[in-house]
Order: structure tokens, then C-alpha cells, then sequence
């Protein structure tokens, strides 16, 4: 096979696409670090640290963000 006539590899998507992705993916993560934590080290000890907002509210909120952010980023035109 001649090298000369061979198709240029081409990626699925552009690099605004990719941008985009990393951000989805940065939201994504940062609302998971958000939720870690809020246990205790004693099994008979309650720690009411669970129930803050942070892990309640701005944690899931922050992941489904970033999914709608990683759906928009694999639906946008590279094109424009």
C-alpha cells in the first residue's frame, strides 16, 4: 500500500469538543470530591457531617451539570 494515497487518520471530534469534555469532566469531579467525607471513625458515634449541604445539594447538582456538559460536548458541531 502506497503511503502517499493513504487517508489521513481523522479524529471523531474536534478540539472544541475535547475542551469542552474536560470541563465536563473537571465538574464531574469536583462534585464527587465534594461528597467524600462526612463519616465517622467510631461505628457508634452518629456524625450529623453527613447530611451537610455540600454532599446533599452541591455535590449531585455539580455531577449532573457536568453530565449535560459531556452530552452538549458530544452533540456540538466541530464545524462551527
Amino acid at each position: 500500500m502506497d503511503k502517499k494515497n493513504s487517508p489521513k487518520p481523522t479524529f471523531l471530534f474536534g478540539k472544541k469538543n475535547y475542551i469542552i469534555m474536560l470541563v465536563g469532566i473537571a465538574f464531574i469531579a469536583l462534585g464527587f470530591i465534594f461528597m467524600v467525607g462526612g463519616g465517622s471513625d467510631n461505628p457508634e458515634v452518629f456524625n450529623e457531617e453527613i447530611y451537610n449541604w455540600q454532599r446533599i445539594r452541591l455535590a449531585p447538582t455539580l455531577v449532573i451539570i457536568g453530565l449535560g456538559i459531556q452530552i452538549y460536548a458530544i452533540l456540538a458541531n466541530p464545524k462551527k
